[in-house]
């Protein structure tokens, strides 16, 4: 097989067309294209549906991208290193982040990546759904409580949990009395929160006053007064120890669970291997309360 000619196929792969990967490589498309179709002949499969105006990767090539792809930047990789006598990292990383973590934590976790490691150009995604990390070129991505994919290896970051927790002035829960409740998303139905404390275990009756879609705006408006909300622990922290919100009881529900994803693959590329050891750095033990020390 002609690596040059895989090469090329994983450029056009990467950037979803011939245009935009001859744009991207300072290459003319013809001679991209030329490439591929012998890639194409000589393996004797069709890599890619051509239509009018979009190029799509037929399953033959979504595996060969899947499995060459990550390849061919390990042996770039260690060429540049090579050649520059060391084997520091270096290179783009991509990453994607779940919206909680990157606004409390990655900003800081970015800046001390690239104090570090100045040759690594770093580029982090701020985005809750689940990204296809091959398709998207990314590569390494942090997300909460993801479903198993075989494609894929990692390690858990830290654990957290939810907690209900209100204002001071916010009367507390009585009875079947629904207590006014800041919730998130336009969607969620809950009317009601099953909650334990050291004593007991009991339902709280909600009236849902506010709907909103990012935590620290529903932490805030906890800390005005207008409701109670389940919150992870690692957001409220600060608060609940100056007295700035008081602790009604904890979520019984599964565990917060934040993983470090990547490829499943014999060897990481350093880069990848670098931010992980920077995230173990910063976060030892996986408790709420190290992730709590990130937050303002």
């Amino acid at each position: 097989m002609d690596l040059l000619a895989l090469a090329d196929f994983n450029l056009v792969a990467r950037h979803g067309g011939f245009g935009r990967a001859a744009r991207a490589a300072g290459r003319p498309k013809a001679t991209l294209s030329r490439r591929v179709a012998e890639l194409e002949s000589s393996l004797d499969l069709r890599l890619f549906e051509r239509g009018t105006r979009t190029l799509k990767l037929t399953q033959e090539g979504r595996a060969l991208h899947e499995r060459t792809g990550a390849l061919l930047a390990e042996l770039d990789e260690a060429a540049a290193a090579i050649s520059s006598g060391g084997d520091r990292p270096r290179g783009r990383l991509r990453i994607s982040a779940p919206l909680l973590f990157a606004q409390t934590a990655m900003g800081k976790l970015a800046a001390a990546f690239a104090l570090k490691y100045p040759q690594v150009r770093l580029e982090v995604t701020t985005e809750d759904r689940s990204v296809d990390m091959i398709e998207e070129g990314y590569d390494l991505v942090i997300r909460v409580n993801p479903d198993p994919d075989e494609t894929l290896v990692g390690r858990i970051l830290m654990r957290d949990r939810l907690v209900v927790v209100a204002s001071p002035g916010l009367s507390g829960p009585k009875g079947d009395f629904a207590v006014p409740a800041v919730v998130s998303g336009a969607s969620d139905p809950n009317l009601g929160w099953d909650v334990t404390t050291r004593s007991r275990r009991w339902r709280i009756t909600i009236d849902p006053v506010l709907r909103l879609s990012s935590l620290i705006m529903m932490r805030d408006a906890v800390r005005a007064g207008v409701g109670a909300a389940r919150l992870p622990v690692s957001l409220v922290s600060h608060d609940l120890a100056s007295g700035k919100l008081v602790h009604w009881g904890d979520v019984d529900g599964p565990e917060i669970v934040l993983w470090a994803l990547y490829p499943s693959r014999r060897l990481l590329s350093a880069r990848v291997s670098a931010f992980l050891d920077c995230l173990k750095e910063a976060f030892p033990s996986g408790t709420p309360e190290e992730l709590a020390s990130f937050i303002d």
